[in-house]
């Protein structure tokens, strides 16, 4: 989480603390409920989209329809409004992490845990679509996991009462996530719970096998695949993976939905047959859907081979009447002429009109599979992808078949071997020590890294941390398990990386998970000085480490510090305190005064230095005959300030000092400033 600049009150009641995520709609804050006094979600609309309507009804019916929605796998929606035109919603603040960020860099999770997982999201979509609601935008996002492995579903922000006539998406437009589209969904055709089993059977696949099961440069591409292509069998992708489960994913991802669960609850279901061993119905009679119902490739079929011999029945039909009369056998045997005629003038035709369809088949091996689509599809031909591990970029079209050259007809399919991209080039892991999370997080995604967090308890001191307790860098070439150590931060703070693992310039493979250390939320650290900032730069710092502002401050007089600017803070600066902790200003009322004490009868030196470590400054004139009297020479016989009186620090005394010899008649007036 990133601490905001601007700690913003929504309808004077959700101060917003820390933005959680950026979304297609909205943005998500950490806020505090200030009437409750207690931690929530706050998503807020888009500026830029708050002035459309469409969209702004949108998100009111995303708030209405969540807020309808009670059960234990969904994230609650606890209020919704409107503040200086900004739209938002509040909902529960779930602590723990998404989905994606736990299957980040191409993670795998095992099956039992995969199936556990589904299960639970299953159980709120069922819940859902009891309740009239299809999510259509099932993604590992929108899925959240508490650190007691329950599953909050979020974001119903695409969902709607099925029974209810949508107005608000765009014609030709289809919302929702591409690499999660079910294929009616793709085809914008009208979608119920179905397409949301479907959905849920990709995320079980990615958790699964590491990715989904289409990837393309393009959401168009992505969306065509769901529509057009076979789902690979996900046991050549992990072999590993138990059949029985296997058989669950691949039912989920039928093209057809009448051939997938029919309700969500159903696969909930199954997941939990498979969790305790017992058969699942998705290897019932009708068999796993291994995308059987999907165009598929199939051999080219020659004019030759549309009309073969067929055996007759061994005996009498039991399934017919058999005429009593002769003529009834005359008749069928010119029937069967006819029908032969007809049969012959039918192949021929056919034939005719295929010679004149036949294409060459273009060779788009070395293309994107985005590009290869496009080529295929503009010559009639239907393109299916079969994934494959070669060396080649994901996406790259590494064969095909029938091969480059073949004439085949119109409408005819042709399978495209995609590469997985298995082996990539390696990757320098960059510093990032010291940045903010966010900052972090942002670096390396650009260099195709994963991350995840480790949390860390601080000392109690200032002092450097040991970074040789954390770090633990385990090489990708050998086995062998290495310490490295790097220097630690002083005065670490929350949401700022601390150390790193592997450290920055190691070499790794792409898509590497980097452990960054983090100060866990119930660590200790140091107020930081303040004194001499304005009340605004301390109240950035403090909410760039994760502290507060009280809304009241005092002041005192400062002989050193500007009049408004902080003088010092309550706690102390250096005092060590967890994150959220109030930190109070003591701001500056201007100079202080000082009592003037007396120095006559001084020698000038001794009442210059008085007055001097008191902040004043000093002035000294000659004294009158009639003042200095039997004083001595250089003896201060006046001030012209009175003792025991205040006056301003850094001001001005005049001394009057006798003559330093009898002769003298004037003594020249010096002044003496001392800086304070």
């Amino acid at each position: 989480m990133e601490p905001v600049t601007e700690a913003r009150v929504y309808s004077n009641r959700y101060q917003v603390t820390h933005l959680i995520a950026r979304g297609g709609m909205a943005l998500v804050y950490r806020a505090q409920d200030l009437l409750l006094n207690r931690p929530v979600a706050l998503k807020i609309l888009y500026p830029e989209l708050s002035a459309d309507p469409s969209f702004v009804e949108r998100f009111r019916r995303e708030a209405q329809a969540a807020a309808n929605l009670s059960h234990p796998n969904i994230v609650p929606v606890f209020d919704w409004g409107e503040d200086q035109g900004t739209y938002f919603i509040v909902m529960e603040l779930v602590d723990g992490q998404s989905l994606a960020e736990v299957l980040r860099g191409g993670r795998v999770l095992t099956a039992s845990r995969s199936a556990q997982l589904a299960a639970q999201v299953a159980a709120a979509l069922g819940y859902a679509h009891r309740q009239g609601m299809v999510h259509r935008d099932v993604k590992p996002g929108n899925i959240l996991i508490t650190p007691d492995a329950q599953v909050k579903v979020t974001d119903f922000g695409i969902a709607q009462a099925v029974a209810s006539e949508d107005h608000l998406a765009e014609a030709g437009l289809v919302m929702g996530t591409a690499s999660y589209f079910s294929p009616e969904q793709a085809e914008g055709a009208a979608v119920d719970g179905r397409s949301d089993i479907y959905s849920l059977g990709v995320v079980l696949f990615e958790m699964l096998a590491g990715r989904p099961p289409f990837v393309g440069d393009t959401p168009i591409a992505v969306s065509s695949q769901h529509v057009n292509s076979t789902v690979p069998p996900l046991g050549d992708v992990n072999p590993s993976v138990p059949k029985d489960l296997q058989a669950i994913v691949m039912k989920s991802l039928a093209k057809n939905p009448a051939n997938r669960y029919q309700l969500a609850d159903d696969l909930r279901s199954d997941l939990i047959r498979y969790g305790e061993g017992q058969p699942v119905l998705a290897n019932n009679a009708n068999g796993a859907f291994y995308g059987n119902d999907a165009t598929q490739a199939v051999g080219v079929v020659t004019p030759g081979e549309r009309t073969q011999a067929v055996p007759v029945f061994a005996g009498p039909r039991t399934d017919v009447k058999r005429r009593s009369s002769g003529g009834g056998r005359k008749g069928l045997v010119i029937t069967l002429v006819v029908l032969l005629l007809l049969a012959a003038a039918g192949v021929g035709a056919y034939a005719l009109l295929t010679k004149k369809s036949l294409v060459a088949l273009p060779n788009v091996v070395n293309q994107s599979i985005s590009a290869a689509d496009a080529v295929l599809r503009k010559d009639n031909l239907v393109p299916v992808t079969k994934l494959v591990t070669s060396n080649a970029a994901t996406g790259t079209v590494v064969g095909m078949s029938p091969r480059a050259g073949t004439k085949v007809a119109a409408n005819s399919t042709v399978t495209l071997n995609v590469a997985l991209g298995s082996t990539v080039a390696p990757v320098i892991v960059p510093n990032v020590s010291g940045e903010s999370i966010t900052a972090a997080e942002t670096t390396l995604q650009n260099d195709g890294l994963g991350y995840t967090l480790s949390f860390v308890t601080a000392p109690t001191t200032t002092t450097t941390l040991p970074p040789t307790k954390f770090i633990t860098t385990t090489t990708t070439t050998t086995p062998a398990v290495t310490t490295t150590t790097q220097p630690g931060l002083v005065n670490p703070q929350p949401n700022t990386v601390l150390y790193q693992s592997p450290i920055g310039g190691v070499s790794v493979k792409k898509g590497t998970t980097v452990t960054l250390f983090v100060l866990a939320q119930t660590s200790t650290y140091p107020v930081p000085s303040l004194t001499n900032d304005t009340v605004a730069q301390a109240a950035s710092v403090l909410g760039q480490e994760g502290l507060s502002v009280s809304g009241t401050t005092t002041s005192a007089c400062s002989n050193t510090v500007p009049a408004g600017n902080v003088i010092k803070t309550k706690p102390a600066a250096g005092t060590n305190v967890q994150v959220g902790t109030t930190i109070s200003l003591v701001t500056s009322s201007g100079v202080c005064q000082v009592v003037v004490p007396s120095v006559i009868n001084l020698l000038e030196v001794d009442a210059s230095n008085t007055l001097s470590q008191l902040g004043f400054s000093i002035q000294l004139a000659p004294a009158t005959s009639t003042q200095c009297g039997q004083a001595a020479i250089g003896t201060v016989v006046s001030q012209n300030v009175s003792p025991g009186s205040f006056a301003p620090y850094g001001s001005s005394i005049l001394l009057n000092v006798c003559e330093s010899s009898p002769s003298s008649t004037t003594l020249p007036t010096t002044t003496t400033t001392v800086a304070g």
